[in-house]
């Protein structure tokens, strides 16, 4: 079948042709735009998933409606290696230009540009092609403790926003890579402007430990937000996400062809681009058969083996890929942090630091104390076909 007119887009964050199984999700998220903006209480919302399952693909989303409900939006990833001072402030000096512009909003955006120049003196933000041609204004944003300075800036942009009969959305991935002072610091300023019935509002999307880190940085958080789980599609929506993009191209793919899809990546929205496109590009007419699918599935391991599983793998260290490779001869998780160890013949205290260095890299997490799980879907069959050695 012609490769030009396959449909699916196996990549970080593209955008599937069929957005399938995210109903709810996507609803929730217009509804509180739209409550925000008219000063209506409402949460802001972090999507808690493992890798491959399309968050990034929803946060995308939620921008598009953002915009076409009359926000202004932001839209960051939080590396390892920048603070949350640095990846703000050229995106919020974006935001007050936007604003600076709207006759009613000139003076309250031109005081938040004074306060943003006072926060980016105090957090030392290298401002570049951002420089910022107004006055700090004393005693707001700059006291150098990011809890308080935060609060102050998002009020001034919330301010601004309002009037210019705007809202702001900030979006936020990889959020697990915040520190615990920048996701309290960031809890505490959505709370205040929630307090001040200001239109912002924050949606964010990490792995699944981001709530129970939220919740250590502040206790209101679980209040504060809502956690909508982005898991593996059902039956149903993964066999959507396959066949409509297939017919709307005018072709066809056959009822066993598409449960062996489904059986082989589990649902898992990345997976299913992956198989969805090998399978387009291996099948030589329409209808894409079960055997196009079986064939397809050899080049679609590959791929991952070769991309997807094997760039994570490489990031860890020796004593890392020991551990994990532990894991896998286990069996399939969640698995006990103790059985572990047994396996590797030491001490659980030993391993702490180690453990504790792959849950950071993001690679593993903690479902349930005591318990550990890989945040990649699929990670341990990939261990086990290229890393264990048979027994």
């Amino acid at each position: 079948m012609d490769p030009i007119r396959n449909p699916f887009a196996p990549g970080a964050g593209s955008q599937p042709p069929e957005l399938a199984g995210r109903d709810e999700i996507i609803r929730e998220a217009e509804i509180a735009l739209k409550r925000i903006l008219q000063g209506r209480h409402d949460r802001s919302q972090i999507l808690l998933g493992l890798r491959g399952t399309g968050k990034t693909v929803l946060l995308n989303k939620i921008e598009r409606l953002a915009e076409e409900a009359g926000y202004l939006t932001s839209f960051i990833e939080a590396p390892e290696d920048k603070s949350l001072a640095e990846l703000l402030y050229p995106r919020i000096h974006q935001v007050l230009r936007k604003l600076s512009i709207v006759e009613n909003a000139k003076e309250k955006a031109y005081s938040a540009m004074r306060a943003l120049r006072g926060f980016a003196s105090v957090f030392k933000i290298e401002v570049g092609d951002f420089s910022l041609s107004v006055d700090p204004e004393a005693g707001t944003a700059d006291s150098g403790n990011l809890e308080f300075d935060l609060s102050d800036l998002f009020v001034r942009v919330g301010e601004a926003a309002k009037s210019a009969d705007k809202g702001w959305a900030l979006l936020i991935d990889e959020m697990q890579y915040l520190n615990e002072k920048e996701l309290a610091a960031l809890i505490v300023a959505i709370h205040r402007v929630n307090q001040k019935q200001l239109p912002v509002i924050m949606f964010g999307a990490g792995l699944p430990q981001i709530a129970a880190l939220s919740g250590d940085a502040k206790s209101y958080a679980e209040r504060l937000f809502k956690y909508p789980p982005v898991g593996a599609l059902d039956q149903e929506a993964a066999v959507s996400a396959i066949k409509e993009p297939i017919s709307e191209e005018g072709e066809h793919i056959e009822s066993d062809a598409l449960d062996l899809i489904v059986e082989r990546t589990e649902g898992y929205p990345y997976f299913l681009q992956e198989w969805g496109y090998q399978a387009w590009n291996t099948a030589d007419q329409s209808p894409i058969s079960r055997h196009d699918v079986e064939r397809a599935s050899e080049t679609a391991l590959k791929r991952l083996d070769d991309g997807f599983f094997k760039v994570r793998f490489d990031r860890l260290t020796p004593k890392e890929r020991e551990y994990v490779i532990a894991m896998a001869e286990l069996g399939t998780g969640p698995y006990r942090s103790s059985d572990v160890a047994d396996h590797l013949g030491e001490p659980p205290s030993k391993l702490g630091p180690r453990r504790a260095q792959i849950i950071n890299k993001g690679m593993i997490y903690s479902p349930e104390y005591g318990d550990i799980a890989f945040t990649v879907p699929m990670f341990d069959d990939f261990l086990r076909r290229t890393m264990v050695k048979p027994s």
